[in-house]
């Protein structure tokens, strides 16, 4: 398969590019400041102008989003929109714009994250832009079919403790490789409308 993989640069991305090209995909990747295509996703054009740079596509992967960390009561109006914008509008945007230009059987496998279901001290503004990925993924599925779409949901990375482990305390760890499993699942597979958890 040829497979769009957006943030193809960080700790959960290098797992997965380095899963799919071991099962003998053919990854491009995409990023703001690395990858083979390099574009800031948190704008509708510049989505646009990544799928129309990337041609012919099967599956497109997301192992980005970015939300803040901070007590509840310090969170700002423009956080709160950064982190739905930023994990949240990005990536339905690359739904909303990627069902026109990936294979009429094609995929798409969108990151959400623990938080979601277990909420932490601090993480309000990431448990909110979790659930609101992962809702969209139960609605989208049953509007895209036979276009498939999952999303990968998991803990705090085994590489990522030494940054934020504190915020986890009595989380399992989960090594990205483990992670990158569930990807290779939801791009291989038969399943829609899943969130493949990790915890």
């Amino acid at each position: 398969m040829r497979i769009l993989l957006i943030g193809a640069g960080g700790t959960l991305g290098t797992a997965v590019r380095t899963a799919l090209t071991a099962r003998g995909h053919q990854v491009v990747t995409v990023g703001r400041t690395s990858g083979d295509l390099r574009h800031d996703l948190t704008e509708p054009e510049q989505i646009a102008a990544m799928y129309a740079a990337a041609g012919e596509l099967d599956a497109v992967v997301g192992a980005a989003g970015d939300t803040p960390f901070k007590p509840l009561p310090e969170l700002t109006g423009p956080e709160w929109t950064a982190a739905f914008r930023g994990k949240v509008l990005s990536q339905l945007e690359l739904v909303r714009q990627g069902t026109g230009r990936i294979s009429p059987r094609g995929s798409f496998t969108l990151i959400s994250g623990v938080l979601a279901r277990s909420p932490i001290p601090t993480g309000a503004a990431a448990s909110m832009a979790n659930g609101a990925v992962e809702a969209f993924v139960r609605a989208a599925a049953i509007e895209i079919a036979p276009q498939r779409i999952n999303a990968v949901s998991p803990t705090v990375f085994t590489e990522s403790l030494g940054d934020y482990g504190d915020y986890f305390p009595g989380f399992r760890p989960v090594p990205p490789a483990e992670v990158a499993q569930a990807y290779i699942r939801s791009v291989e597979g038969g399943q829609t409308g899943q969130v493949y958890t990790l915890d």
